[in-house]
Order: structure tokens, then C-alpha cells, then sequence
């Protein structure tokens, strides 16, 4: 069975914005429109998500509802903290977590983990992942409780500059 993880990084932050900590730190306005390009996109693309985690910073959760609007899709949205200081394993132990009714997952979080994590999903090589850039990794597997580093393959991994023009 195909399953379909779709990994990305929440939009450019504001770094002036005054936030009291980082994990309050909210998008810049270049995030919000970058975060609405990667929705459309992934609509376009004919990705719908059937779940959407993002972790608990406000950059990130706004990143998710961003995408989700532009995309016209209406998942649950779950926020888990453990995603905003998270390494590629317990990473996967998140994933392996997932509900086997998903087919296609939406994860938004954080740097290095994501470009790591996509990394290792697929086996090797070295993903890099700016600011709303979104990778999407196919996975052949029955339950999500078997993913496992080189279980993947990459899709698209595709950057707003991509889309800007």
C-alpha cells in the first residue's frame, strides 16, 4: 500500500516581531505568502492530506493553517509539542505512531530535523530544506508502525522560489 508523507517547514519567521521566546516567534509576511504558494501548490499537485501535525510554535502552526486554507482542505489539525525539539528518531517513532486510515500525513515542523529526516527516509544523501520548502516521500507500506530509515522514496521536494514566477 502507498502512503504519502509530506514534510514541511514552517514559513520564514519574524524575527522582529517582539515575540517573548522563540517558540512564539509568529511569520514574517514573506512566510504567509511563501506558506500560501506551497498550498496551492500541493493542491494542484493533487496531494490532500488526511492528517496534519505541526508543532507547537506559532510559526509553525500558523505555517499549517496557512497551507490548509490555500490548499481548500479541511484535515484534523493536531499540534504535538514534541515536534519542536525533535531528532530524526523520535521522529520516526511519531510517524510510526500515525493512523494506518491516513494515507497521505502532512508533518510541518522544524530545522535541521526535517532535512534530516527527509534524508533519512530515503536512504541517504544530504535534502536541504529552506524556509516552506515541502518534501513529499512515498512510502510502500501496509501500516505506518514500519517506516524505517531508507523506507522511502523521494517525490518532489519543492521551495517557494521555485514557485515565484
Amino acid at each position: 500500500m502507498k502512503r504519502d508523507l509530506l514534510l514541511l517547514r514552517h514559513a520564514k519567521s519574524d524575527w522582529d516581531a517582539g515575540a517573548g521566546s522563540d517558540h512564539d516567534r509568529p511569520l514574517a509576511p514573506r512566510g504567509v505568502a511563501a506558506a500560501q504558494r506551497i498550498g496551492e501548490w500541493l493542491a494542484a499537485s493533487g496531494s490532500s492530506p488526511d492528517l496534519v501535525v505541526a508543532s507547537t510554535a506559532v510559526r509553525a502552526t500558523e505555517t499549517a493553517r496557512l497551507v490548509l486554507r490555500a490548499g481548500r482542505w479541511d484535515p484534523p489539525l493536531r499540534v504535538e509539542r514534541a515536534f519542536y525539539v525533535a531528532d530524526v528518531e523520535s521522529m520516526l517513532e511519531q510517524v510510526r505512531l500515525l493512523d494506518d486510515a491516513c494515507g497521505c500525513v502532512l508533518l510541518v515542523g522544524h530545522e535541521p530535523t526535517w532535512s534530516r529526516l527527509a534524508s533519512a527516509l530515503i536512504g541517504g544523501g544530504a535534502v536541504r530544506m529552506p524556509t516552506a520548502a515541502v518534501a513529499g516521500v512515498q512510502l510502500e507500506l501496509d501500516s505506518w508502525r514500519g517506516v524505517e530509515a531508507g523506507s522511502g522514496t523521494l517525490r518532489f521536494l519543492v521551495t517557494p522560489r521555485l514557485l515565484a514566477g
